[in-house]
């Protein structure tokens, strides 16, 4: 293909996308009685108990809710409830070959990593794993419109970090985080965004998407000795660092800090994707950090402080998190930051 026909293709491609981000009902008003906390019933997963084959807690999500309008930090009625992503809307970053992959249910079962949901005919898979997948979406996405209104966003869900234009992995079936951004871009008028990654696992779908973007700066900090081992994603992580098995909570917040000083001086971003996976709590079967309940509220709290001093918009993601306790302890660092003056739920956290 000629240079010129390859940019007259990129060209097409791009003028396509926009038009799609312009058509979408993602975006759409939030009256000011409601919090910028989004989250669906429809976000949690129950399929047939075959979900528990999975360390990940697939009811997380809602455990995280119920414990914040329990402990009087947030009105049942102030939460936002997103839009389900459409197939228009998802094609803004995947591939037509890479959706219709996903009307194969064995396919889906490697993506989630529960072999027995190749047994299943599509139409259920798509709608007790892949609907709430796509409700949690559209909350990233609507997530960026928030944050830009309000300063703040957080999605109770999402940060689908394996997950690329054409391929997913790790429980990971849509890219959540590239779809955010380049809705980000159109919508929003954004042109310099900011992933700080600090699940445990590195966020090798988000950077295979941007690897040639200077619009999208990654500051990633995971374990290099567990999932994914993408050598190629690591080539594209702008700023990189690497905690090994083990790592306690001081050691932890010390590089942090270190980090987010780096990347203030390198990057100066008009809206922060925070994905703030709780696998690097200690005991987590699959991150193998030893961090503690209160180390992972100090993390957010950098990460929030690091946004807010800069008045730079911020959308917190929950991403990965394999015990039962990490409901609890998002819940808790949610109630860390709305005391600390960095999030405001409606209510005075006590």
């Amino acid at each position: 293909m000629s240079s010129a026909s390859s940019s007259s293709s990129a060209t097409e491609a791009e003028t396509l996308r926009r038009s799609r981000i312009l058509k979408s009902k993602l975006y759409f008003d939030v009256p000011l009685s409601k919090v910028p906390v989004i989250y669906s019933a429809s976000y949690d997963i129950a399929f047939l108990g075959i979900e528990k084959l999975h360390p990940f807690d697939s009811s997380k999500w809602g455990r995280v809710c119920r414990f914040l309008i329990s402990d009087g930090a947030l009105g049942k009625y102030c939460i936002v409830e997103p839009l389900e992503a459409s197939n228009e809307d998802l094609l803004v970053v995947h591939s037509e070959s890479y959706l219709k992959s996903l009307k194969n249910s064995a396919n889906v079962a490697c993506i989630v990593e529960v072999p027995p949901v190749a047994l299943f005919p599509n139409c259920l898979v798509q709608q007790k794993v892949l609907y709430p997948f796509r409700n949690q979406v559209g909350g990233t996405i609507l997530g960026a419109k928030l944050a830009k209104e309000r300063g703040w966003a957080v999605n109770v869900g999402g940060g689908f970090h394996h997950c690329s234009g054409e391929k997913g992995g790790g429980f990971c079936a849509y890219a959540d985080i590239s779809l955010c951004i380049h809705y980000a871009f159109v919508r929003l008028n954004i042109s310099r965004v900011m992933i700080i990654d600090l699940d445990a696992h590195q966020g090798n779908g988000h950077e295979l998407d941007f690897a040639d973007d200077r619009r999208v700066y990654t500051l990633d900090m995971y374990n290099p000795g567990i999932y994914p081992f993408d050598y190629e994603a690591r080539r594209y992580i702008d700023q990189k660092v690497e905690v090994m098995s083990g790592t306690a909570t001081d050691e932890y917040l010390k590089k942090l800090d270190e980090a987010l000083k780096v990347a203030a001086s390198r990057f100066d971003p008009e809206l922060v994707v925070y994905n703030a996976g709780t696998d690097i709590l200690d005991g987590d079967p699959l991150g193998r950090l030893k961090i503690s309940p209160d180390g992972i509220a100090n993390r957010d709290e950098k990460v929030f402080r690091f946004a807010r001093e800069r008045n730079i918009p911020i959308v917190m993601l929950t991403s990965g998190g394999y015990m039962k306790s990490s409901a609890r302890v998002i819940a808790d660092s949610m109630i860390n930051l709305s005391k600390k003056c960095l999030i405001d739920m409606g209510k005075n956290a006590t």
